[in-house]
């Protein structure tokens, strides 16, 4: 078992060391800032700040995602996703080590950028390096990592913050990043490769069909849907009336729902095609976006974060899976095509969230407005499907 584990080209270490890649990448330098939002909120932070915060960390994972595109060698890739771990590890180190706004802009910025490497650049490394005949239910594996990263990063800032700070807890996440890093580096590699013998494969302008740019535009859509309760979720929660407290609960809820999620979502696009089941997850989606406009009732609103967190890692998994696999011999092409386009949602969704909230005071309208978006999304796909049978 211990052998296996070490193992660079098992498929079980391959896929161990890719979750918990996300879990650092994604996680910690990510989706804690969301965990530790209500307590940065009493002493530190404005809500028109923590947006623009949130904003800068998408604008550093779009500029990753458009400059995953162009990496083709399989020797830089490996480089550019251990840079990506270490500027994860660092840039959560700033967080808890000062309060200075411009470091805070400045590290948000290069985190984005380091998860973009982790997650697409890393994701690519693990569906180029496991050894299946059909990787979809295996990546389907590997995008759950998403759900741990939720689940591990809320349970370490929770009990952190127990008994300590929000400063505390960024220090706990970055040393707890650094243990888990050293496996992840040493399992996502490969053999040295001859300079020569490096895999090496041309972009091609073939691939962006127009379904293919229908198939972007709607993860475009699905970036805004994902940034504004991943950004305020338990906020927006605890915002409502009789629910203060509940939110880190919500938040929580997410991770569990998200963990089994993509291998269930993967399982059903084997079966019934890939475009049919992110339109079904798109539509539930909605539903969850929408749940907190129209009820304060704890069982709905804990439901919209299971349905945010069932929906949203499995939409992850479905589009870069599918991407990978219309781009043929160099996936990161199309992975890195969607994602900038999902980066382009996600920097705008908070940016309008805020102006919107300070206006109406309360979330309902930047809901309304989400989950309108994510609806011209699907009809995007509708649109695709009709297109895949003329063609």
């Amino acid at each position: 078992m211990i052998k296996m584990l070490f193992d660079k080209n098992h498929n079980t270490s391959i896929l161990l060391a890719g979750i918990l890649a996300i879990i650092v990448g994604v996680g910690v330098a990510r989706f804690a800032f969301t965990s530790l939002l209500p307590s940065m909120l009493e002493d530190f932070l404005s809500l028109t700040y923590a947006g623009v915060l949130a904003s800068c960390n998408f604008a550093g994972y779009l500029a990753g995602a458009v400059f995953s595109i162009f990496i083709r060698d399989i020797n830089t890739k490996v480089k550019y996703f251990r840079i990506g771990m270490v500027l994860s590890i660092l840039t959560t180190l700033v967080l808890a080590t000062t309060t200075n706004d411009a470091l805070w802009l400045i590290s948000r910025i290069i985190a984005g950028f380091g998860a973009a490497m982790v997650l697409i650049v890393g994701g690519a490394i693990v569906m180029v390096k496991l050894n299946f005949e059909s990787k979809t239910k295996a990546m389907g594996i590997h995008f759950s990592g998403i759900g741990f990263a939720i689940v591990i990063s809320e349970l370490i800032s929770q009990y952190v913050l127990q008994n300590g700070t929000w400063a505390d807890a960024w220090l706990v996440l970055s040393l707890f990043a650094v243990i888990i890093t050293f496996y992840t580096l040493y399992i996502l590699s490969f053999d040295k490769i001859i300079k020569k013998d490096a895999v090496k494969h041309p972009l091609s302008k073939s691939i962006f069909s127009t379904y293919v740019i229908l198939l972007i535009l709607a993860y475009f859509t699905e970036g805004v849907g994902f940034v504004v309760q991943g950004t305020f979720l338990p906020d927006i929660i605890n915002s409502l009336e009789g629910l203060e407290g509940y939110g880190n609960l919500g938040w929580i809820i997410v991770g569990i729902a998200g963990i089994p999620s993509s291998i269930l979502w993967m399982r059903l696009a084997h079966n019934y095609g890939s475009v049919n089941v992110i339109i079904i997850a798109m539509a539930l989606q909605i539903v969850g976006i929408l749940i907190p406009a129209f009820s304060t009732d704890v069982t709905l609103n804990l439901l919209s974060g299971a349905l945010y967190g069932s929906t949203f890692i499995g939409l992850v998994a479905l589009f870069l899976n599918l991407g990978g696999h219309l781009a043929g011999k160099n996936p990161v092409v199309l992975m890195g095509s969607m994602t900038a386009a999902y980066g382009i949602g996600q920097v705008g969704a908070p940016l309008y969230s805020v102006i919107l909230i300070d206006h109406f005071g309360n979330y309902n309208a930047t809901l309304y407005v989400t989950a309108s978006i994510v609806f011209i999304g699907i009809l995007f796909l509708l649109y695709a499907k009709r297109m895949e049978k003329i063609q």
